[in-house]
């Protein structure tokens, strides 16, 4: 389980992000860190019995403000992601818990120009597919609708009246579920969370379909 501590940490965090008070409560950090690798870990093993997961990577805290006008120090949430196996699987779950922002997520957050051309192109051939799973009342219930930016017009090369334009338009495909802090620390959050990353898996599947093949539908792998 998520516990209080954990999200008030993050509270406090936000409330003082600065390094002497991080300093003066790293104990404090290194405990709710433990405690949160843990879930992390649960959640990826849980994860590992129904789809292919090549690592978990769980995130610092800390934040590379190199080239960041913000120069907090820190992040104000614990995260970790969950990558599948390639070549022949694409897509990556994503686990947030913040204080009263905390979400699961997942999808294709900056797909290179090659793996967003040919999404495009089967788009543009046949959107039936991905219009059944964006539909379907499973996908419906836990994410709304497809997410990401977007272009304001048509692509180049692209028919700004073709009929799929809505998706043809996207430059990101992701799907969110929000969840608020008594779901976060309820006994069954871990089920909720596994439950909604099964939710992604037709979308996932789909998207590794169209990225390992051609538009003749001919393994690229």
């Amino acid at each position: 389980m998520i516990k209080k501590e954990s999200l008030s940490f993050l509270q406090d965090l936000k409330d003082n992000n600065n390094r002497e008070w991080f300093a003066e409560n790293k104990k404090r950090f290194e405990k709710e860190q433990k405690d949160i690798k843990e879930f992390f870990n649960e959640i990826g093993n849980s994860l590992g019995k129904f789809d292919n997961i090549e690592n978990i990577q769980i995130f610092r805290i800390y934040r590379d403000v190199r080239f960041s006008k913000n120069k907090l120090p820190y992040k104000v949430n614990f995260s970790a992601g969950y990558k599948r196996t390639k070549p022949m699987l694409r897509g990556g779950y994503y686990l947030h818990i913040q204080n009263d922002a905390s979400f699961v997520g997942g999808g294709f957050w900056e797909p290179n120009k090659e793996d967003l051309l040919r999404i495009r192109k089967e788009i543009e051939l046949d959107a039936s597919e991905l219009r059944e799973i964006i539909s379907q009342d499973s996908f419906k219930k836990y994410f709304g609708s497809l997410q990401g930016d977007e272009l304001k017009t048509a692509p180049r090369d692209f028919d700004k009246n073709h009929p799929d334009i809505d998706l043809i338009r996207k430059k990101q495909f992701l799907v969110t579920r929000s969840f608020s802090n008594k779901e976060v620390l309820s006994p069954n959050f871990n089920e909720e969370v596994l439950v909604t990353f099964k939710a992604m898996r037709p979308f996932f599947d789909y998207m590794s379909d169209v990225l390992t093949t051609n538009l003749n539908g001919e393994s690229i792998i």
